[in-house]
């Protein structure tokens, strides 16, 4: 068992859990794109769905606004046109991964930054004060979100060669 009193390790412990979580979820959305041609990344189910592209360009302009200069201005950063990434468009799937890195990259470069006295610091999203944990927290669940509807919406995609990413039904 850890010695979870310490504060610094308790961050550490914490700090790590999460990135380990922020991992996961990139992978399990990496190997899901894996599975699909370039054309499957910008299909949607129709009405008021997102594809993979739109969904891929909301979580990496949500993550760079989110994550740069993190602790210093708010998290909706005035340049980010949130709108423009909702607006469905094909796109290489090349720039489309390198836009998706891009996001990750933020999120990485900042929480491996982050130090014990930072995670009950108040940042601002939106104008609205949340603790850095608390911000750590609600990014882990929208990127979560996401994740899960890309991932589904591969593997509707995929059909019959689809290869689970988890542990497979009956197993």
């Amino acid at each position: 068992m850890h010695d979870l009193v310490d504060g610094p390790r308790l961050a550490e412990v914490y700090l790590e859990a999460v990135k380990s979580r922020f991992r996961y979820i990139k992978d399990l959305a990496e190997r899901a794109l894996a599975q699909v041609d370039d054309d499957a990344l910008a299909w949607s189910p129709g009405g008021e769905s997102n594809s993979i592209t739109v969904l891929i360009k909301h979580l990496s302009g949500n993550m760079v606004s989110r994550w740069t200069d993190f602790l210093t201005s708010d998290g909706e950063k005035p340049d980010r046109d949130r709108d423009a990434e909702f607006a469905e468009e094909r796109l290489p799937r090349q720039e489309l991964m390198a836009r998706w890195e891009r996001g990750w990259r933020a999120l990485f470069a900042t929480l491996d930054a982050l130090r014990l006295g930072d995670l009950l610091r108040t940042v601002s999203i939106r104008g609205e004060p949340h603790t850095v944990i608390d911000a750590i927290e609600r990014q882990l669940f929208h990127t979560s979100y996401h994740v899960g509807q890309i991932v589904y919406l591969a593997k509707a995609r995929a059909g019959e060669r689809w290869q689970s990413l988890t542990i497979p039904r009956k197993r």
